[in-house]
């Protein structure tokens, strides 16, 4: 079975669809681009079962590399036959690879080397046959040399067996189907570790098989095991393990079948269980690490997908008490044009100087929207503003600050501003995520935007290629606008990357703004192929041919171009007259090259051309009279805005610091087994207090009522 046809049947997808699809990553497609314009060769396959298919291959890549040098190494030591190579050349899985390769690694000194060393494997074949009634008989003739008696030459010759055992493949199959069917999480707090290890409480005394072990839970359960709060043994019942090995391997019932017997429970409490319970904690972080990855890739999703407010003059505030709010003006680009300091809060309490200054800053700046950053003194800068009276209305946002500080201090920021300080730069960076999301957050590492799932613990490698996925599908599938895009964002476009993008810049600067999409081609390193992925998700506002400022892909503007000339009128008349495009009939302009899928693509923009896919921000009024956890009482009916989802429930900010927890039980009336079913981030929510610790900084929220 081939590579194709082995990712036809892992993914379930049609051989065909699969044999296309990863020609087209061969020759250096994208994601994006194969899955938005290649739509007749794959069969309209969408962007999830591509990618699919790319990260499977690159699993069955390294499971060949393996394969290789397993072969190469048995080779080499003049042990492969051709069975040992046909057995590894059918393996589907590196598990199968390495159990196979496993007798034949090189070993360091053990008790089964050091019996051979000192002759007792000869015994050792005697034994396992199963046939000498008289073992100790047997065993007389090997005391010589370093065996002093036959107690310690049978010791020896089961230390010898017991290897064996553990080597079989059969065997390590019946341990690990063990492992997965009948094993338990057994978890136990260590003595005086009670307090320090108070939020890992729910595992102090706990038992769970681990079939039934949730994702998170599993990663807690870790967690608390690498800080030393609790004793954690994950392993199935002994007897039940030994009755299998018994049936499988002892047939007698004489002097070596008990040997044998004795040698079975020495490779498994030795050799098999400390091995496959290693393996099957592997396999349980690999699934848990695979969930909270999903988890937090959803969430980011969702995050940089958020609805913008779009190009308005924005002030934004960075909230602070002693320290004062940092205030910045931005025009409708996002550039700085005006930034200090008002002090409206305690010790300095200067409310009437900080109202002058935010009154008169709207007026002079035409300011269009407020921002303020969530953090510390949020709730009373919110108020603080929203008693002011200006001139015009206004809207006010609270945007969240997670990751602004982190973006604040990085080389990012310094670049962009290295003549401001950490302040300003975090409260324009508060500002640039009102006015859009996703150009901002490309600057910042995702896993500090506050939406994941034990990000530190999961597989760090997986973790940023399944990030980097997501923020590479939201900025293609939203497009950038080539000449106001930053280097960050520009690097995640398909078919570029960071040099491509930093020379995307320089030819902006030197020559001014992109006026057409032909105009990429002189840009250094900017080859046929790079122009070819990269250029339907580059938009080009103003440009002499509206197409340029479309999704449409240039290698069909012809398409267009006909389309328009048979219906006697412009490409601009014909842009979003539903009328006009409505006429066409599609058939008129199919071809070897365009498909009909292709075609209903282009229909779609031309009647609303570079559509942004995310919604328009809305505001959200918290309620008025709390300000600290102290004012949340059980029984109040709030609103509030989902900041995160997990796959025990979502967290809710509520308006003020400390967000509420809706427990996925909590969620809607019905069994759901994954909150992000009925929740999405930024989602407008309607909750209830059910609890309030303040001690533990605890609030129980639900959306059931």
């Amino acid at each position: 079975m081939n590579q194709n046809e082995q990712l036809s049947k892992i993914l379930n997808i049609p051989f065909k669809q699969v044999s296309k699809t990863v020609e087209l990553l061969k020759e250096g497609g994208t994601v994006p681009f194969i899955s938005r314009y290649r739509k007749e060769q794959t069969g309209g396959l969408d962007e999830v079962q591509i990618l699919a298919i790319k990260n499977e291959l690159e699993k069955l890549q390294e499971l060949e590399k393996r394969k290789l040098t397993v072969i190469k190494a048995i080779d080499e030591q003049g042990l492969l036959t051709p069975e040992i190579e046909s057995l590894i050349q059918k393996a589907t899985s590196l598990t199968e690879v390495e159990d196979i390769y496993l007798p034949f690694k090189k070993k360091r000194k053990t008790k089964a080397s050091v019996a051979r060393e000192n002759g007792l494997e000869p015994l050792a074949k005697i034994i396992m046959v199963q046939k000498e009634e008289d073992v100790e008989r047997a065993a007389s003739r090997f005391v010589k040399g370093k065996v002093n008696n036959t107690k310690e030459a049978l010791e020896g010759a089961r230390f010898i067996i017991a290897e064996w055992i553990s080597e079989r493949v059969s065997v390590r199959n019946i341990v690990r189907k063990a492992f997965e069917k009948q094993a338990v999480a057994k978890a136990k707090v260590i003595k005086g570790k009670e307090v320090a290890g108070e939020k890992f409480k729910d595992y102090f005394d706990y038992s769970e098989p681990t079939a039934k072990l949730k994702s998170h839970r599993t990663l807690a359960l870790l967690r608390a095991e690498n800080e030393g709060i609790i004793r954690l043994k994950i392993q199935p019942e002994e007897e039940y393990v030994l009755e299998q090995l018994n049936e499988k391997l002892k047939y007698g019932y004489n002097e070596s079948s008990e040997q044998v017997e004795l040698a079975i429970k020495d490779s498994y409490k030795r050799l098999l269980k400390p091995s496959l319970e290693t393996e099957h904690r592997n396999s349980l972080k690999e699934k848990a690490d695979e969930q909270a990855i999903a988890v937090f890739s959803e969430n980011l999703k969702q995050l940089l997908l958020t609805a913008p407010v779009g190009q308005k003059r924005i002030l934004a505030l960075d909230p602070g008490f002693k320290s004062g709010c940092k205030l910045v003006c931005l025009d409708e680009n996002g550039e700085l044009i005006h930034n200090e300091n008002i002090y409206p809060h305690p010790p300095q309490k200067d409310t009437a100087m900080a109202s002058k200054k935010v009154v008169s800053m709207v007026e002079r700046y035409k300011i269009e929207v407020i921002a303020i950053g969530n953090g510390t003194a949020s709730r009373e800068t919110e108020y603080f503003i929203k008693r002011l009276k200006f001139d015009r209305k206004l809207q006010v946002f609270m945007v969240s600050e997670d990751g602004a500080s982190i973006y604040s201090a990085s080389k990012v920021a310094r670049e962009e501003f290295p003549q401001y300080d950490v302040t300003v730069r975090g409260a324009v960076s508060i500002g640039r995520r009102l006015m859009d999301p996703l150009a901002e957050l490309v600057k910042i590492d995702p896993k500090s935007v506050g939406v994941g799932q034990y990000q530190h613990d999961v597989n760090q490698t997986l973790l940023k290629n399944s990030l980097d996925d997501v923020v590479i599908s939201c900025v293609n599938r939203v497009g950038v606008n080539v000449n106001t895009a930053s280097k960050y964002l520009l690097q995640y476009v398909s078919g570029l990357g960071e040099t491509t993008a930093q020379n995307i810049l320089e030819y902006r600067k030197v020559n001014g703004d992109f006026t057409s999409r032909a105009q990429l081609k002189k840009v250094k390193r900017m080859g046929e192929k790079a122009y070819e992925q990269s250029a339907a998700f580059l938009r080009i506002r103003g440009a002499k041919n509206p197409l340029d400022n479309s999704a449409v892909h240039p290698e069909s503007y012809k398409v267009v171009e006909k389309m328009a000339k048979d219906l006697k009128v412009s490409i601009q008349e014909l842009i979003g007259n539903e009328e006009l495009i409505n006429s066409i009939q599609l058939s008129a302009y199919q071809n070897s090259i365009t498909g009909m899928a292709t075609l209903q693509d282009i229909i779609a923009e031309l009647k609303k051309p570079s559509n942004d896919p995310r919604e328009k921000a809305k505001m959200l009024e918290f309620e008025a009279s709390l300000r600290t956890i102290e004012d949340v009482k059980p029984g109040m009916e709030l609103n509030g805005i989902v900041t995160n989802v997990t796959n025990f429930g979502c967290f809710v900010d509520i308006g003020i610091k400390e967000n509420g927890l809706v427990h996925i039980s909590n969620i809607c009336d019905e069994y759901i087994s994954n909150p992000a079913d009925k929740v999405k981030l930024h989602q407008h929510v309607k909750v209830k207090v059910l609890e309030v610790d303040v001690v533990r900084k605890r609030i129980g929220l639900t959306m059931n009522f």
